[in-house]
């Protein structure tokens, strides 16, 4: 598994992929893999279940460990058993938390008081204005910033789903980002990084800052990949049709931004008046 965590794609799922090894470790370390059997993984499911781990926290591990075995014979040529392919659990419908406008206001104004993270603030209004995730802003490099076409290029390796977008930046976007050019050219002008400390390495998490601006804020139940939300329920509750959110966002599939059709009402009423044509 060290050698699969180690593989290609490492740096995208690196923080994911540790917690999820982090508990499949004391489970299978030592196991002869040509004897591991369905019996070991449903017992291994059971077990953190019984933990109070969710289906998708258990779906991750099961799957880290899935990919790791099919790695195993498919690069090294060894003759072992994948017992935990397709033993996904089925999972709830994923959480929709979003902020209003004027919480979200009263979030960045909380972020800017935050002494230590003077890039927080700018971190959000990014996040609220691209949809990009977490660790597609936190990656970002100046090279891949087009402020004259006003787009930021994510390529394969550097989004979730392993697929090439481009996304526009609007105004509140293009300040933020001016906000940073800014910062690096007071301290470090060399930085290839959006998000750096003042010594030009990378800001590599804001989750602490984060939960502090949004306590301070009095936000609760409230994530960093919320943001990503938010920016979808604006979006929609906007009038932008699915397919251009699904777009905006990378969505592998319209299912997944089909979440948030419950915000956009209207567009089912106009749907159903249809019905009334010719009806007496």
């Amino acid at each position: 598994m060290l050698a699969y965590l180690k593989g290609p794609s490492a740096d995208k799922r690196a923080d994911r992929d540790r917690y999820s090894a982090k508990h499949l470790y004391p489970a299978f370390t030592g196991r002869n893999l040509a004897t591991l059997a369905p019996s070991d993984v449903r017992r291994y499911i059971d077990d953190r279940r019984a933990a109070g781990a969710q289906p998708g926290t258990i779906n991750r591990e099961i799957g880290l460990l899935s990919s790791a075995l099919n790695y195993a014979r498919r690069e090294w040529d060894w003759a072992i058993p994948n017992p935990a392919a397709g033993r996904q659990l089925r999972e709830p419908e994923g959480r929709v938390r979003w902020l209003s406008k004027e919480d979200a206001t009263r979030l960045i104004q909380s972020a800017e008081a935050e002494p230590k993270a003077g890039h927080l603030a700018d971190f959000i209004r990014l996040a609220l204005h691209t949809g990009c995730r977490r660790d597609e802003l936190l990656r970002l490099e100046w090279s891949r910033v087009d402020l004259d076409s006003r787009l930021l290029l994510l390529e394969a390796q550097h989004t979730k789903t392993a697929r090439r977008r481009s996304v526009p930046l609007n105004a509140t976007a293009c300040r933020a980002l001016a906000s940073r050019i800014a910062f690096r050219l007071a301290h470090c002008p060399g930085s290839p990084w959006v998000f750096a400390h003042e010594d030009g390495s990378r800001i590599a998490a804001c989750r602490r800052s984060f939960m502090s601006a949004c306590r301070r804020a009095e936000i609760t139940d409230f994530r960093i990949h919320d943001l990503r939300h938010t920016c979808a329920a604006w979006l929609v509750s906007g009038g932008v049709p699915l397919t251009e959110v699904r777009d905006l966002l990378g969505h592998s599939t319209i299912g997944m931004t089909e979440r948030y059709a419950h915000l956009a009402p209207e567009r089912v009423r106009a749907a159903v008046a249809i019905l009334d044509v010719g009806d007496d």
